[in-house]
């Protein structure tokens, strides 16, 4: 890639600092923010063994939780 200088020289400083060769820390970083983007999407890949653990979470029973009770029925703060 081509880059301006300042940040060239900021990514080979992080790099050196994490010991890691430019193209070894870029990557990694950019791998790291690609999971955060995807995250943060609606629509998920799962294998079957995940679609199953996730089904058995949805259909556990619901168990009563007093301290969020209270805590909704609390003023929000953004209102």
């Amino acid at each position: 890639m081509r880059l301006p200088a300042e940040q060239a020289a900021l990514i080979r400083a992080a790099a050196a600092v994490e010991g890691a060769t430019v193209t070894e820390f870029t990557v990694s970083a950019t791998v790291a923010r690609a999971h955060d983007v995807l995250a943060d999407q609606r629509l998920f890949n799962l294998s079957d063994e995940q679609w199953a653990q996730f089904v058995a979470v949805l259909d556990r029973p619901v168990t009563p939780k007093p301290r969020l009770a209270t805590l909704f029925a609390e003023d929000s703060v953004f209102e």
